[in-house]
C-alpha cells in the first residue's frame, strides 16, 4: 500500500464515527478520499455511516458538481479578466510579437494562482509574497528591451512560464508547502489539467468548425471576426475552466489520466528506441545541426514530463505488473538521449564558444541528467523491493525547486549577464 493510501486509509478508519471530521477529510482531497474509501469499504460493511458514504460517493461519481456560487463567480471573473487582457494588443495597439511571448504565461498562471489562493485560504504573508513576485516579474519582463534578435531575452520569455508555474504550485500547496503528498498531488493535477484542457479544446474546435460552416452556408464570412474576438478571447479561459471542473469533479479524469500514463509510457519507450536507431541510419547528428539539437532537447523534456506524470499516477494507485519496469527502461533510454544532447552542447561550446543559448541548454541538460540518475536509482530500488514507489515520487517532487531556481537564473540573470545579447 502506498504512503498516500495508507495515510488516508488510517484517517478514515480512525474517524469513521466522526461525521464532521470525515466531511473535512473529504473536502480536503475528494479524489484520495474516494479511492481510499473504496478500498476499505469491505472492512466497514454494516457500519451505517460507512454505508451512507458509500451511497454518497457512488452518487457523486455519476453527477457533475458545479461547486458553490462564489467559486463559479470567481472562475467567471478570472476568465473574463484573462480574456480582456489577451486582447490588450488590439485595444491599445501594442505589438503582438512583443506582448504575447512576455505576458501570456503571466495572464493564465496568475489566474490559476488566484483561484487556488482563494480556494486554499492562503495566509496574508503568502499572498503578499506571491503578489509581489508576480508584479516584479510582470514589470521586469515588460521593461526588457524589445530586441527580437536577443537570445537572452528569448530565453527569459521561454523560462518565465516555468518560474510562474512554481508560484502557481505554491498557491496550490496552500499552507502545506513542505508536504510531499501535496506536491505529488500537484503533479497529478497538472496531468489532469492537460487532459481536461485538451478535451475542452477539442470541443471548442468542433464548435468553431460547426459555427463557421453554418454561417458560410448563409453567405456570411465571419472567420476573421470569430478568431479575433471569440477564439483569442476564449483560449486563456480553457485552463481556468478546466481547473474548476477537475477540482469539483475529480471523477471526470481520474480514470483517464492513469490510462494515458500506462498506454503512452511503453509506446514512447518503443518510439525512443526506434528513433535512436533511425538517427544512426539517417546520419543526422545534434553536434553540427543546431535545429536538430533543439528538437532533440524538446523531445527530452517531453519524455521526462511523461515519466514524472506516470510516476505521480503510479504512486497513487495499485501497481500494474510491468509498470515500474517500463518506467525504469524509459528513464534509462531517456538518460541515453540526455547524454547525447549533453555531449552535443559541450561539443558546440568547445567549437564555437559560450552563448546564452548554449549555457542555458547545458545547465538544463546537467540538471535533467542528475535528476534522471536519481529517479533510475529509486525505480531500481522499488523494483527490487528495497524501497516503495512513493520514494520515486518523492525524488521527483523534491528536485523540482532546482529546475525553478535555474529558471530564475535564466530569466533574471542571463539578460543582464550577457548584455541583452
Amino acid at each position: 500500500m502506498t504512503e498516500t493510501y495508507k495515510s488516508m486509509h488510517e484517517e478514515i478508519i480512525t474517524h469513521i464515527e466522526d461525521p464532521a471530521y470525515l466531511e473535512i477529510l473529504y473536502r480536503k482531497n475528494k479524489t484520495e478520499f474516494k479511492k481510499s474509501f473504496d478500498r476499505i469499504y469491505p472492512e466497514l460493511h454494516g457500519n451505517k455511516l460507512a454505508e451512507f458514504w458509500q451511497e454518497r460517493l457512488s452518487y457523486d461519481s455519476d453527477s457533475i458538481s458545479w461547486g458553490t456560487m462564489n467559486e463559479l463567480g470567481l472562475v467567471a471573473l478570472l476568465s473574463i479578466i484573462a480574456g480582456i487582457l489577451v486582447k490588450f494588443p488590439s485595444i491599445f495597439s501594442i505589438d503582438e510579437e512583443f506582448f504575447y511571448p512576455r505576458n501570456t504565461s503571466i495572464i493564465v498562471l496568475t489566474a490559476l494562482t488566484v483561484y487556488f489562493a482563494k480556494k486554499n485560504n492562503l495566509s496574508v504573508n503568502i499572498i503578499i509574497s506571491i503578489s509581489a513576485f508576480v508584479l516584479i516579474s510582470l514589470v521586469y519582463i515588460n521593461v526588457l528591451p524589445n530586441n527580437p534578435e536577443s537570445n537572452s531575452l528569448i530565453l527569459a520569455c521561454i523560462h518565465l512560464p516555468l518560474l510562474l508555474w512554481g508560484i502557481f504550485g505554491l498557491s496550490f500547496l496552500g499552507n502545506e508547502p513542505q508536504s510531499f503528498l501535496k506536491r505529488l498531488e500537484f503533479l497529478r493535477f497538472n496531468g489532469d489539467l492537460v487532459v481536461m484542457s485538451g478535451l475542452l479544446l477539442i470541443a471548442g474546435g468542433l464548435m468553431t468548425g460547426i459555427t463557421l460552416g453554418l454561417f458560410e452556408l448563409i453567405g456570411l464570412k465571419i472567420q476573421v471576426f470569430y478568431f479575433q474576438y471569440i477564439v483569442i478571447f476564449g483560449l486563456p479561459m480553457v485552463p481556468i475552466v478546466a481547473t474548476y471542473l477537475t477540482q469539483n469533479n475529480p471523477q471526470l479524469v481520474n480514470k483517464v489520466s492513469p490510462v494515458i500514463a500506462k498506454l503512452f509510457s511503453p509506446l514512447v519507450l518503443v518510439m525512443l528506441v526506434v528513433y535512436l536507431s533511425a538517427i544512426v541510419i539517417s546520419g543526422k547528428d545534434p553536434y553540427n545541426d543546431r535545429e536538430f539539437l533543439l528538437i532533440f532537447n524538446l523531445l527530452l523534456i517531453g519524455v521526462m514530463a511523461l515519466i514524472f506524470f506516470s510516476v505521480a499516477e503510479s504512486t497513487n494507485r495499485q501497481k500494474y505488473q510491468f509498470g515500474p519496469w517500463i518506467l525504469l527502461l524509459l528513464a534509462v533510454v531517456t538518460t541515453v538521449v540526455n547524454l547525447i544532447a549533453l555531449s552535443a552542447i559541450i561539443y558546440r561550446i568547445s567549437e564555437w564558444g559560450i552563448s546564452p543559448n548554449r549555457i542555458a541548454v547545458l545547465g538544463a541538460n546537467i540538471l535533467m541528467f542528475t535528476h534522471l540518475v536519481i529517479v533510475i536509482t529509486k525505480l531500481y530500488k522499488s523494483i527490487t523491493q528495497k524501497a516503495g514507489l512513493s520514494e520515486v515520487g518523492e525524488s521527483i517532487v523534491l528536485y523540482i525547486p532546482i529546475y525553478i531556481a535555474w529558471a530564475f537564473v535564466v530569466v533574471f540573470i542571463f539578460p543582464l549577464a550577457f548584455g541583452f545579447q
